[in-house]
């Protein structure tokens, strides 16, 4: 948990842009740039291929010290040496997913207000996703949320909190400046030139809020 709550860049390896061969390749990419936290994203997949794309990958982040999170499928956590869960608002709820996974795991969820944050957070979760700040093809048919609610999350919410949705090079000082601290990118760097490089980007645009003075709208 530890490793959780220093981190401040989570990248997901998205089988919607990649492809069971390239996921590898990618997280290895995000993990050299400097990703604290690696989730795979694999909506429609069989079980089975999210397992064994789980165990490859965790060769990578284990020796790295970083957490890998598996989208839904909390019940693989049995079976694969991942740490955690990821839920979205509809799934199960978070100490069904503890119940499933059968050990002690991380458990996120994503959330789209300040209402579903703090539910969350009294719920158990150990850290958000908050967003989609803008609209992103990731999440289509999910309004986005906006900027306003940033600052006043994190005063309300003591756990780690990362904005996500629409988040890009172009627009995260942007997001750092309405009071993030943390961020989720997806298109953003996987669909980048030079992976490694766009990560790498990303911690120095937020390395000038890192500097500042820890305060309850900076956990």
């Amino acid at each position: 948990m530890s490793a959780l709550g220093a981190a401040r860049l989570y990248g997901i390896v998205d089988l919607g842009y990649l492809s069971a061969d390239t996921a590898p390749v990618a997280a290895e990419k995000l993990l050299e740039g400097g990703v604290e936290i690696l989730q795979i994203r694999a909506k429609q997949t069989d079980k089975a291929m999210v397992a064994a794309l789980a165990e490859e990958i965790h060769a990578l982040t284990a020796p790295l010290g970083v957490p890998l999170i598996l989208n839904d499928y909390p019940d693989l956590l049995r079976e694969v040496p991942a740490e955690g869960a990821h839920l979205g608002q509809d799934d199960m709820t978070v100490a069904e997913a503890r119940a499933a996974a059968g050990r002690p795991v991380i458990i996120g969820k994503s959330t789209h207000s300040i209402v579903q944050a703090r539910a969350a957070a009294e719920e158990g979760a150990d850290y958000l996703g908050f967003g989609p700040l803008f609209a992103t093809p990731t999440k289509p048919g999910r309004e986005a949320i906006g900027l306003q609610d940033i600052a006043a999350v994190h005063e309300l919410v003591a756990i780690p909190i990362f904005c996500i949705g629409g988040i890009k090079l172009a627009n995260l000082e942007q997001v750092r400046d309405a009071g993030a601290r943390r961020v989720v990118i997806v298109s953003g760097w996987l669909q980048a030139d030079d992976i490694v490089s766009a990560v790498r980007s990303a911690r120095q645009i937020l390395s000038e809020a890192q500097r500042r003075p820890m305060t309850a709208a900076t956990r």
